[in-house]
C-alpha cells in the first residue's frame, strides 16, 4: 500500500531525464507562446537542468494564427543559432483542424513530426463538424494524426477515446494535466486515459515557463501514476 501512497513531483520522479517534449510553444514571437528569444533560452536552460533531451517546437497554425512553414523555419533557425546547449531542437506545428488546415493538407504545406505524424487539435468546447472525416483524410494523405491534449476536450468521453484508438489516432498527453494545471476534469480524464494505456506521446504545451515549473516541481502525483507514465514519456 505504501508504494501507491508515496508522492512525487514530476521532475523529482526522474521522468524528465531523457524526455522528449513533443509539444511546446517555445519558438519565440510566432504565436501566443514565448515572446522573446531571451525567454526561450530560459526555458531551454530549465530543460537542461531537468535532464530533457529533445524538444519539439510546435507553434500554432490556425485561421487566426496562419503561420506559414517557410516563416517558421526562419524563426527556428534563429533559435538554433542563439542556443548552444546540448538539447536537440526540432520544428513541427500544432495544427487546428479548420478550413486553413484543410487547405494546407490539400497543398501538402505542413510541418510534421517524425514518420509523417501530424500534431492536430480542435476547440476545447466543440468538435469540428467533420472531425472524423478529417482524421480519415489525414490518413489518406499519407500522414498519421496525433491528437494534442485529448484530456482537455470537454466534449469527449470514453466512447470518443475508444473510437480514436480504433482509428489508430495517437494521443498526446499534456504532462501538466496530471498536476491539475487545467483543472480537475482534465486531470481526471488524464488519469483515466493514462491507466487505460491510450497515450503514445507526452508534451508540456509550454506557453510560459512559470506555470510549467509549478506543475513539474511543486505539484505531486502518486507512484502509481509515475509507473504508468514511464510507458509514455520515454518513447
Amino acid at each position: 500500500m505504501w508504494l501507491f501512497e508515496k508522492k512525487y513531483s514530476i521532475s523529482g520522479s526522474g521522468l524528465l531525464k531523457g524526455w522528449t517534449d513533443w509539444h511546446s510553444h517555445i519558438l519565440p514571437g510566432v504565436d501566443d507562446g514565448i515572446k522573446t528569444m531571451e525567454d526561450s533560452l530560459k526555458v531551454l536552460e530549465y530543460y537542461e537542468k531537468a535532464g530533457v533531451e529533445d524538444v519539439w517546437c510546435t507553434p500554432h497554425v490556425m485561421a487566426d494564427t496562419p503561420n506559414e512553414p517557410k516563416n517558421l523555419r526562419i524563426q527556428f533557425e534563429k533559435l538554433q543559432a542563439a542556443y548552444s546547449g546540448p538539447l536537440r531542437l526540432h520544428l513541427g506545428a500544432e495544427n487546428m483542424i479548420d478550413k486553413l488546415f484543410e487547405q494546407r493538407l490539400a497543398d501538402n504545406d505542413l510541418l510534421s513530426l517524425p514518420n509523417n505524424c501530424l500534431l492536430v487539435e480542435t476547440s476545447y468546447l466543440y468538435p469540428p463538424l467533420n472531425l472524423w472525416e478529417m482524421l480519415d483524410e489525414i490518413r489518406s494523405k499519407g500522414y498519421w494524426p496525433v491528437l494534442a491534449h485529448p484530456e482537455r476536450y470537454v466534449y469527449m468521453g470514453p466512447d470518443d477515446y475508444q473510437r480514436l484508438m480504433r482509428r489508430d489516432v495517437q494521443l498526446q498527453l499534456n504532462l501538466p494535466s496530471l498536476s491539475g494545471l487545467y483543472g480537475r476534469e482534465a486531470r481526471n480524464k488524464a488519469f483515466w486515459l493514462l491507466k487505460k494505456g491510450y497515450y503514445q506521446r507526452s508534451g508540456s504545451d509550454l506557453h510560459r515557463l512559470q506555470p510549467i515549473i509549478d506543475a513539474f516541481d511543486k505539484k505531486s502525483v502518486n507512484s502509481e501514476i509515475v509507473k504508468a507514465l514511464e510507458e509514455v514519456v520515454w518513447r
